[in-house]
């Protein structure tokens, strides 16, 4: 299969394509993230650049996207996930710093293109990107594929399940790894958003008639409802990778 990367707005492209090349693959309530939605315009403004799309021929087939930041390689140091790698993306654009880091923060397949390799295909057009920018680090916050099956596990202890072979027994954070990715630490608090319960009823297609924790579909975790406070709290867990 011959592929080709070009920047996602490098020219125009027809709605349909987007919206075939997009559809499904995210739960709904990821979209209602405020604190996402506090950074995502400007960020999207600021580093267009870095969206990149993967074509067979004209049409697309994966797309995937990151944000500059600055991070001293350590642990410690890593942004505590999705949004606070772009708090601090935007946070070294206003100190007018360098980026030594390339943060990974979304990868798309065509739905009727996945398991063929080209989520690798993506992963690499973006670190050959971060490397021809002079950026050395590559970092993922990777939303497991599988993690939603075991969402009462914590996010550090499904992190750490492994197949005999030794690779992870999530596919997503399988093909990170055979890449020759390293996993660096557990984000559990990658993605923190906040609802009344009729919205949450209304993302989820579920029923919340009282307190207490919830499994919801797609949840890599449980939802904590309020009903006093008329709240949904829901905290999404990512998994840290190091690229080469």
């Amino acid at each position: 299969m011959s592929l080709t990367v070009e920047p996602l707005h490098a020219r125009p492209r027809p709605q349909e394509q987007l919206d075939r090349l997009f559809a499904g693959g995210w739960p709904e309530f990821i979209f209602h993230d405020q604190e996402t939605a506090r950074h995502i315009g400007r960020v999207r403004a600021l580093f267009a650049d870095l969206e990149l799309v993967l074509l067979d021929g004209d049409e697309p087939v994966a797309a995937g996207w990151a944000v500059p930041l600055c991070w001293n390689g350590e642990v410690p140091d890593l942004p505590t996930g999705y949004n606070d790698s772009l708090a601090r993306a935007l946070a070294a654009q206003d100190a007018g710093s360098t980026p030594d880091t390339h943060a990974v923060l979304a990868a798309q397949v065509h739905p009727d293109r996945q398991g063929g390799g080209l989520a690798a295909q993506l992963l690499t057009a973006l670190c050959e990107d971060a490397a021809r920018r002079g950026r050395g680090r590559v970092i993922c916050p990777v939303r497991p594929t599988h993690k939603s099956r075991y969402p009462l596990t914590p996010i550090e202890r499904y992190q750490a399940w492994t197949r005999p072979d030794g690779l992870p027994r999530d596919p997503w954070l399988r093909t990170h790894v055979r890449m020759g990715a390293r996993v660096l630490a557990a984000a559990p608090r990658s993605q923190v958003i906040s609802g009344a319960v009729a919205d949450w009823e209304s993302w989820t297609g579920l029923a919340l008639p009282d307190s207490g924790d919830y499994v919801i579909p797609d949840g890599l975790s449980t939802l904590r409802v309020d009903r006093a406070a008329d709240t949904g709290v829901y905290a999404e867990p990512n998994v840290w990778v190091r690229h080469r």
